[in-house]
């Protein structure tokens, strides 16, 4: 879907959420020169958010930001999970364009409305899959399709990362089941969106889950095993766990196929540390970016400026969205069906969760 005009000028973005995320797409969009970030929005004062010295317009409110006299062509919308689809469906009905952080919405039907209403009104939705731009992933994607490897027999995704006391803190939004959803939408949905990216879409899921040490964090697993076949061919699984102490693990992928085998590896799947394919060489990578430090934690690699470029590119007619709306959808799906194994022995209600 293309947008009937080019914005020739500089492109104006607001953010609505202004947490760790929201802060990295504020700093993304200052550094590049062809945008301007006009408006930021938050529930929280700019006090507590430690947007002191921010000069930008700040609202408390979405609908202080769309009746106030700012004008913006972007919404990035960095909110819990379970406010992507409202905030983003609000943008578009105002005739803005949407970057939305992952995941984009907690339900196939909930995503499935984003989409109708960007259609509806002609607006770009653009989804934050950052670990597409890393260059092993953009090296592997290059491998997968030219059928370098063959016929795809197995693949593994394994996410160990450590999210304890110090991320799932009481009063906030992550770890509940209405804002949250889930360890694989707010941790781990990029790198389904890498398997989806990669091999197409899954089919015979089988899945496990245990709540190992976040009975008091979280109301939801923090730890699983999914299996699954591909549509396309050949079988895979999913291993991850947010229990692991101190500091993250890793977060990898192996791919068997029948002419080689690839493992992407590193604590950020940022390092590929095995290739063997017939008749091949694997060039040298540039390196990856950093992750991104929150201070006691940390996540996946610093990409987000690829994200804001590609919106700049699209809306100015050079080229078009990397990650669209439909992808989004397929990993929001996905996530659905592994989860619909979830039991209920691994779902809770926790008392100090007020929203």
């Amino acid at each position: 879907m293309m947008s009937s005009f080019i914005i020739k000028d500089k492109i104006k973005f607001a953010i609505v959420g202004c947490g760790h995320i929201g802060k990295r797409h504020a700093e993304m969009i200052r550094r590049n020169g062809e945008t301007e970030l006009v408006a930021l929005c938050d529930i929280k004062p700019k006090s507590e958010l430690g947007l002191e010295n921010s000069t930008e317009p700040f609202f408390n409110s979405i609908e202080e930001l769309f009746n106030s006299n700012v004008n913006f062509d972007v919404l990035n919308v960095c909110t819990p999970n379970g406010l992507h689809a409202k905030h983003c469906i609000m943008a578009l009905e105002k005739g803005k364009h949407v970057v939305c952080e992952k995941p984009m919405a907690l339900s196939k039907k909930d995503a499935e409305a984003i989409i109708y209403k960007s259609l509806q009104v002609s607006r770009h939705v653009f989804l934050v899959m950052q670990n597409r731009y890393s260059p092993p992933s953009v090296w592997i994607k290059n491998v997968v399709d030219s059928k370098l490897l063959g016929e795809i027999f197995f693949v593994q995704v394994n996410c160990f990362w450590n999210r304890d006391s110090n991320y799932y803190k009481k009063q906030d939004w992550k770890g509940s089941l209405s804002l949250d959803g889930g360890t694989l939408f707010t941790q781990f949905s990029h790198f389904i969106d890498i398997l989806y990216w990669l091999f197409g879409d899954i089919k015979d899921i089988k899945a496990t889950f245990a709540d190992c040490n976040h009975q008091n964090l979280t109301e939801f697993e923090d730890t699983g095993i999914v299996n699954f076949s591909f549509i396309n061919g050949g079988i895979g699984c999913l291993q991850y766990s947010t229990a692991v102490w101190e500091k993250n693990l890793e977060s990898s992928i192996i791919i068997i196929g029948s002419k080689g085998s690839v493992k992407i590896g590193g604590q950020y799947m940022n390092e590929v540390e095995f290739c063997n394919i017939e008749n091949y060489k694997m060039p040298e990578l540039a390196p990856c970016n950093p992750a991104n430090d929150y201070g006691s934690y940390k996540g996946s690699a610093a990409n987000h400026h690829y994200v804001i470029e590609n919106v700049v590119d699209t809306l100015k007619g050079r080229t078009t969205v990397n990650t669209n709306a439909l992808e989004g959808l397929k990993v929001v799906d996905i996530i659905e069906r592994i989860y619909e194994q979830r039991p209920p022995h691994v779902l809770k209600k926790l008392p100090w969760f007020k929203f």
